[in-house]
């Protein structure tokens, strides 16, 4: 049996499924977003974590004698978002999430500071990307940047969560404007671009390898064994055509959720 989270931008889904793929058992639970001012939008890390957990006790009660078999969790969920921890772990403000777009001026400042951005994190600096908004945290507020011991993406939040470890996949990391997409490691030039260091990223794996068990309260707590494994997972955009299973040729994948896209 297996596990699945996502961690999406309106609701935490999870689900169980078996050996061969069958849906056992799936819940949602519903969420919602800050917009405090004009092009902002923002979520409380906290709250996703009590959707998940809420989640894991009505999945238990849904498939109460498969739950005792799964052995591997997958993550997957919204990109780009920036989660601030502090020296303790705990959460400084609310999350930037990717539909944020207060950062348009950081973005053109990103562009003229670093001329190499293009070639080496493979994308334009806009404002959904993680990289210009701890730049507009850094201008706007300093108190909070000068605080920030970690930056996490959204489902590795949770992944922090159930097993203390941090940690990111290609993928997601992908989505930052600091991963050098070539080299599969993170930028020391581009995250200093940022006032930021690779002491303050997550550890990268592999979205199919393994990054932590979890952490044996968290799976005393859930009813799950401590040797449970947390897989790498993957952004959203990068997990959807996988879970479609689309393999023949030609084939597309429209995804209306946000943010929307097609893939062929």
């Amino acid at each position: 049996m297996y596990l699945g989270i996502d961690l999406g931008t309106s609701e935490v889904k999870a689900l169980v499924i078996d050996e061969n793929h069958e849906v056992i058992a799936s819940h949602s639970a519903p969420l919602s977003i800050q917009r405090p001012h004009p092009h902002w939008s923002e979520q409380a890390p906290e709250l996703w974590w009590e959707a998940t957990e809420y989640l894991m006790a009505t999945l238990r009660e849904k498939c109460a004698q498969h739950w005792p078999a799964i052995k591997a969790i997958g993550l997957s969920g919204q990109m780009h978002g920036a989660v601030l921890l502090d020296a303790e772990g705990q959460a400084i403000r609310p999350a930037i999430l990717w539909n944020d777009t207060r950062c348009a001026a950081e973005c053109a400042e990103l562009e003229a500071m670093a001329p190499e951005l293009h070639q080496v994190a493979g994308n334009l600096a806009m404002p959904g990307f993680t990289a210009p908004k701890l730049l507009w945290v850094r201008r706007h507020e300093p108190q909070h940047f000068q605080r920030t011991a970690t930056v996490l993406l959204p489902k590795d939040y949770l992944r922090y969560r159930m097993t203390g470890k941090k940690v990111s996949d290609m993928s997601d990391a992908a989505g930052t404007l600091w991963l050098d997409v070539a080299k599969r490691d993170w930028s020391d030039a581009l995250l200093d671009k940022c006032g930021l260091s690779r002491s303050q990223m997550p550890t990268l794996v592999e979205g199919c390898e393994i990054s932590a068990t979890l952490d044996p309260q968290v799976a005393a707590r859930w009813g799950l064994n401590a040797s449970v494994v947390v897989a790498g997972g993957g952004g959203i955009t990068r997990s959807a055509p996988l879970a479609s299973a689309r393999s023949r040729r030609g084939m597309r994948l429209f995804r209306s959720a946000p943010p929307g896209c097609c893939l062929w």
